[in-house]
């Protein structure tokens, strides 16, 4: 029989890859819960197999712990009170073990039922671990199996070792024929041990995928001398690619392409025939949207940075082309470029901007408190906030023709009250008082300061000290003293009449 255990480990070890170790491991857990189905499941077991000879021996054993207060011990069949153990002569300490040798049950064939469920758990865990070490640094690579069985539109591979990997079906390309047997590669974008299912996350579906497959097919790509900056992908129906290089005697978009497109052909195949546009990369966002919408010609551009997106004018017949089947191709732009681009012919695109410019004149004449001629060269000049008026160097404003400095001080100053009123305005729906905005020596830019350090009110004026006040920006301390005294004047009403 203890021929028999060696084998049984020497067996397993050699089919499944795992270390004889860890065979033992579970062996020993199998005899130990033979064992305590035996003897009573409440009671504590260790079985010991020596690795050479396959004999074992069989202890129970007994935790010390601490003595109970009230009630007895949780569980008497297995725990030694630590007073209990001095009065046996035991020298341990809470947590340790004593044990004794027990009679060893036989490796027969109920133990042998057991040991084999214990085995296959353990060694499904020590497979997954070694997984987990041989792939949990390999995240981003490529990964090529067979198709060894179909799920419900979730694809299992074998990349072999007894490794499988998942692809879920919302990674799997639409409408790509796959039957048991096929080779396909994937991104691994995951690697994890806490589910029942194959450890290894597979992508068909991921940009990444896509970038990987350049590295493979472009050495240029591999060696890193040509960037794919970004990838956008409708899964097996298009996709989008920005290439750039610092090599100025590469064409980085020629070298993706290859030799009558045979570079692109080959990873376009891989994807089930996606057809893949090869941009070139520009830092100037415009450029690049530009780029990205080629080969439709952009008329113009206009920028909105506060909510990411811009007016890209075509043509008029080249709107459908732009646009593209069910939006595609200016979807994937966006997707790459990362603005949101929405696409216009040219006349829409100027009576929009038409619109936008007679209201920013009829802003700036009512904010500003200026004639149209002015308010128009302002908008002509390109300034399309209150914001840039009251804070742009005034040598910009200068530069304009018929500007003169008097003009523009007025126009920042009417431009920072105008910012200030808007400001406290908005605040004033959160309890401001009327009476602060009113107080003597107050204007608007210091009620806007006052209120960013919490006073709201006369009675929050009154409260402050001279050095609170003196921490406001352009605050004198006479100026503070005086406005503090003004406010506290009630108080000093009151006192007067109740004496």
């Amino acid at each position: 029989m203890n021929k028999e255990i060696l084998l049984v480990v020497e067996r397993i070890s050699n089919e499944r890859g795992v270390e004889k170790e860890i065979i033992f491991q579970a062996l020993e857990a199998a005899l130990a819960s033979a064992t305590r189905k035996r003897h009573g499941n409440n009671i504590e077991v260790r079985v010991a197999i020596d690795r050479d000879t396959g004999q074992y021996e069989t202890f129970r054993r007994w935790m010390i712990v601490e003595d109970p207060k009230d009630k007895g011990l949780e569980f008497p069949r297995s725990q030694l009170s630590i007073s209990a153990a001095v009065e046996l002569g035991l020298d341990m300490q809470i947590g340790d073990y004593t044990e004794e040798p027990m009679e060893s049950v036989v490796f027969d064939r109920i133990a042998a039922q057991i040991a084999k469920q214990v085995i296959v758990q353990r060694v499904r865990e020590a497979e997954r671990t070694k997984i987990l070490d041989h792939y949990k640094n390999r995240k981003g690579e490529l990964i090529t199996g067979v198709v060894k069985r179909l799920d419900r539109g979730n694809v299992i591979l074998d990349i072999g070792g007894n490794i499988e990997a998942l692809i879920l079906k919302e990674h799997t390309i639409d409408r790509e024929s796959c039957r048991i047997g096929d080779r396909l590669r994937g991104y691994l974008y995951d690697v994890h041990l806490d589910t029942k299912g194959p450890p290894l996350c597979v992508s068909r579906t991921d940009p990444r995928f896509l970038i990987e497959l350049f590295k493979l097919e472009v050495p240029e790509v591999g060696e890193g001398l040509i960037q794919i900056m970004k990838a956008a992908r409708d899964p097996g129906i298009r996709a989008k690619i920005a290439v750039h290089t610092e090599e100025s005697r590469i064409d980085p978009v020629g070298s993706c392409v290859g030799m009558q497109g045979s570079r692109v052909q080959a990873v376009s195949k891989e994807l089930n025939e996606e057809k893949i546009d090869v941009i070139l990369w520009d830092e100037n966002p415009a450029q690049f949207v530009i780029n990205a919408m080629a080969p439709v010609e952009v008329v113009s551009i206009i920028f909105d940075e506060d909510s990411g997106s811009m007016d890209v004018a075509v043509k008029e017949s080249d709107v459908s082309q732009a646009i593209g089947h069910r939006g595609q191709n200016v979807r994937l732009a966006s997707q790459l470029t990362g603005w949101e681009l929405n696409v216009m012919n040219e006349f829409k695109a100027e009576e929009k901007r038409e619109a936008e410019a007679q209201n920013l004149i009829n802003l700036f004449r009512n904010q500003l408190h200026v004639d149209e001629e002015v308010a128009t060269a302002l908008v002509e000049e390109g300034f399309t906030s209150l914001d840039e008026i009251a804070y742009v160097p005034i040598a910009e404003l200068l530069d304009i023709e018929e500007f003169d400095e008097p003009l523009v001080e007025q126009l920042r100053r009417n431009a920072k009250d105008a910012l200030v009123t808007k400001a406290i305005a908005k605040e004033e729906v959160n309890g401001i008082a009327p009476d602060l905005l009113a107080f003597e020596g107050m204007d608007n830019e210091l009620a806007f300061k006052m209120v960013a350090r919490g006073v709201v009110t006369v009675e929050n004026l009154a409260e402050q000290s001279v050095d609170e006040l003196m921490e406001i920006e352009g605050m004198d301390k006479q100026r503070a003293a005086a406005m503090i005294m003004k406010a506290r004047e009630p108080w000093f009403s009151a006192d007067a009449q109740n004496t």
